[in-house]
């Protein structure tokens, strides 16, 4: 559906386009819409050429990959996120897959239409390039997590990252079910449930989607969070994009006792 002036008053307020004037707002959301999109819906396969940059204001989207036979989940996003902007940016085809995991509603931006914009206002280029900052420092996070870590160990910082995005609870909820969630952290589902038998010695247990962590400080001594690969701190959700998320993962890792 076009965007109507209430939806495109909340858009103003995105990361992307806080900063840029009025009349580029307009030149990068012509031709732009919202969309609703049902749980299991494609949007994209890797290898598409990418013609809009997607937003994700409401719901979740899995990010994968496959090779072979083989597929993988390269990540879980959840509101407010952009997806695909390296690709749009470069006008190049997606090296991802798309899918939502749940309802979802999804701001499509004409990918020409964000370039042209980009090209005529410094200050939004400048936005633009900070949102890809923040999606790198985010990948080279990823990468570090899975190269210098074993399986149990993912698991074990996994977990104490959703503690603490679930307000430091003993108990919390997997967001995802576990064949997503042992994808996202590279392993199979087989592997994922002799990880979580391992972390019982260090207070875990799991049933269904509940897990209690009942010894916190024993699964953070065998977990051994590092301030340069965790994002181990309650995230709440905005709109300011990935570049806020790595400010604050900064500013936060500079005050003492977080």
């Amino acid at each position: 559906m076009p965007l109507k002036p209430s939806d495109a008053a909340h858009v103003r307020n995105l990361s992307l386009f806080r900063s840029a004037s009025d009349q580029t707002f307009e030149r990068a959301i012509t031709g732009a819409f919202l969309q609703k999109f049902p749980a299991g819906t494609t949007l994209l396969m890797e290898g598409d050429s990418v013609d809009f940059l997607y937003i994700l204001l409401e719901g979740s989207v899995e990010l994968g990959a496959g090779w072979k036979s083989r597929d993988t989940t390269l990540a879980v996003l959840r509101p407010v996120s952009t997806f695909i902007l390296a690709a749009v940016v470069l006008d190049a085809d997606a090296l991802m897959s798309a899918v939502t995991l749940e309802r979802s509603e999804i701001l499509m931006v004409p990918g020409e239409s964000l370039r042209r914009a980009m090209k005529e206002d410094a200050e939004f280029c400048f936005a633009v390039s900070e949102e890809l900052a923040g999606c790198y420092r985010g990948l080279v996070r990823s990468i570090k997590n899975q190269k210098l870590r074993d399986s149990t160990e993912r698991l074990a910082n996994y977990l104490l990252t959703q503690r603490a995005q679930q307000g430091g609870k003993t108990e919390i909820v997997l967001p995802h079910e576990k064949r997503v969630l042992a994808s996202l952290l590279g392993m199979s589902p087989e592997n994922l449930s002799r990880a979580f038998s391992k972390l019982q010695a260090q207070g875990v247990t799991v049933v269904g989607a509940q897990v209690r962590l009942d010894k916190t400080a024993a699964l953070e001594r065998f977990a051994r969070p590092s301030l340069l690969i965790d994002n181990h701190y309650a995230q709440p959700r905005n709109e300011l994009g990935k570049a806020y998320t790595e400010r604050q993962k900064g500013l936060l890792d500079r005050e003492p006792g977080v």
